[in-house]
């Protein structure tokens, strides 16, 4: 009761800093936030320079042209860009004590509560119009001030680019290990660090937008190539349904920010180069940039196993096939994922046939398909969730419809022969029935079958690969990886598995030689005695 009284006389001020500590917490333990608190009042540019990016170069590949010149020019004043547009009210300059740490959690809780994808979405681009952007994106505040205010405006193809690139740094920021000042005070020279390649995700917002049509023009279109440009409203939709993820970056960002910043105020805003290679090639069908549009897409946890591969390129123990190295065949991809109980990524490159000018001009493509569970040998489709992708050179996820669940059919040939009238197909399927697989690879992992999502009532429904009519595709296999995301424990789990299986193999090569050395109770003898004398009476011995 006395509880309740004191709540009830409490000030105006208590009751808005209890209410905006409760939200912050939420996020943010307390104690963190209040040593970041701490070390940004100290002077007035300490908050904006921990809310900037670690030091680094970023650039492309060789073979892509290189970001805008206005890129880094961005991500120099993204840190006061945050800062001045939610950390206004006295957050960070200068006001130490109680008096600017309300106006601090209040800025906090601007970018970090959690709202609703679109609202998200919304903030993190005022952050990139108020960052320096040259963008066709526009405010309108509405009466109950700017914050609640709608965006509109236009995105040019290269503005979608820098945008998703500012969102892959801030992405970046938070797994960029950080480097001590040394004694003298002296800076080393920043890390190169490579962008990824985000052709296909612009191209998906675009196709989306119907600003680039799904036919043959979507083959070699590039950024850089401008074209049509995309309603901030469309963006947006495009967004909310196909890479969600992005709405999570600020919030994300501002929390690694100030969590870096309470952890050691000495911590020069700069990524160590030792035993940390960021200057990584994408020699993998799985690119940084193609396990970061994965991660955007997913809406579970499977999302976090692909944001440090979109990072720092995935980890190579997890690779459990790749016909380049392992030999294409069904025989051969099982032996690399049998006894893997555990969700798994499967990549398959190929051109469809019509001659060798396809794998010339490029026109090669990749589609994915993620499984949560290991591969069984069955003659019928089996699973309990899954999702297909598109993966290049447009990106598109299918997640399941809920209709069916044919999500896998994976049949080996059986070890002891038998005659079948009507044998099922040996190989890999996904989607649809048996004999009439929405995605059919054969059992030499030569060619690959591709059919219209109207057999399939699985997934959802939607092109794996450009210009996709009605008829099925068939196209040559070019490669197949698979990457299991279980985990350290799987990958132990399947490596038991293997152990005991190769000693049941050795088991059953050994031959008892002891049974054929007895020749009373061996079988040639037997035959021997009924040759000799077939009429004779035996008696059985008991």
């Amino acid at each position: 009761m006395g509880a309740s009284s004191s709540t009830a006389n409490a000030s105006p001020e208590a009751h808005e800093r209890r209410e905006q500590e409760t939200l912050a917490s939420a996020a943010l333990a307390l104690p963190l936030l209040r040593a970041a608190f701490s070390r940004a009042a100290t002077t007035a540019s300490a908050l904006p320079d921990a809310l900037a990016p670690p030091r680094a170069s970023f650039r492309l590949p060789g073979s892509l042209p290189p970001p805008p010149p206005h890129f880094h020019d961005l991500l120099a004043r993204l840190g006061p860009a945050v800062a001045s547009l939610f950390f206004t009210d006295g957050a960070a300059a200068g006001a130490e004590g109680d008096a600017g740490w309300v106006p601090f959690l209040r800025g906090f809780n601007r970018c970090c509560a959690r709202v609703s994808a679109s609202r998200s979405l919304a903030l993190l681009l005022r952050v990139y119009a108020a960052a320096g952007a040259p963008c066709g994106v526009q405010f309108q505040p509405d009466e109950g001030g700017d914050e609640g205010g709608k965006v509109v405006g236009e995105l040019a193809p290269e503005e979608i680019a820098v945008f998703l690139w500012m969102c892959w740094v801030m992405a970046w920021s938070g797994s960029a290990p950080k480097v001590a000042a040394d004694d003298g005070g002296e800076k080393s020279e920043p890390v190169v660090v490579l962008l990824p390649d985000v052709t296909h995700l612009v191209l998906a917002a675009l196709v989306s937008a119907g600003a680039v049509a799904d036919d043959e023009s979507v083959w070699g279109w590039e950024i850089s190539s401008g074209g049509k440009g995309v309603k901030v409203q469309e963006f947006t939709s495009w967004v909310l349904s196909t890479a969600s993820g992005l709405g999570n970056c600020l919030s994300r960002y501002v929390q690694e920010r100030l969590r870096s910043l309470a952890a050691d105020s000495t911590e020069e805003n700069s990524v160590s180069t030792d035993n940390t290679t960021f200057d990584t090639s994408d020699v993998y069908l799985l690119t940084r940039g193609r396990a970061w549009a994965i991660a955007l897409s997913l809406r579970n946890k499977l999302s976090e196993k692909f944001l440090p591969g979109s990072v720092i390129g995935m980890d190579t123990e997890d690779l459990l096939y790749r016909s380049s190295v392992h030999g294409k065949g069904l025989s051969r991809f099982w032996s690399g994922v049998e006894g893997y109980n555990g969700p798994m990524l499967i990549l398959l490159s190929a051109f469809s046939k019509g001659g060798a000018e396809n794998v010339d001009s490029g026109r090669r493509w990749v589609i994915g398909v993620l499984t949560e569970e290991g591969f069984e040998s069955k003659d019928t489709f089996y699973g309990s969730s899954g999702f297909l992708c598109a993966v290049h050179p447009i990106f598109r996820m299918l997640p399941p419809s809920g209709k069916e669940k044919n999500f896998v059919y994976s049949h080996l040939h059986p070890q002891i022969r038998v005659y079948e009238a009507n044998p099922k197909p040996v190989g890999l399927a996904f989607g649809g029935t048996v004999g009439n697989e929405r995605i059919f690879l054969d059992e030499d992992f030569s060619k690959v079958v591709v059919r219209h999502h109207a057999v399939d009532k699985t997934y959802q429904h939607g092109s794996l690969i450009p210009n996709q009519g009605y008829l099925p595709v068939e196209a040559s296999v070019l490669d197949v990886e698979v990457w299991g995301l279980g985990g350290e424990a799987t990958r132990r789990q399947q490596n038991v598995y293997k152990k005991r299986e190769n000693i049941f193999s050795e088991q059953r090569r050994k031959v008892d030689l002891k049974t054929f050395g007895n020749w009373e109770d061996s079988p040639e003898k037997m035959m021997m005695d009924m040759i000799s004398d077939p009429n004779r009476v035996r008696r059985e011995d008991r």
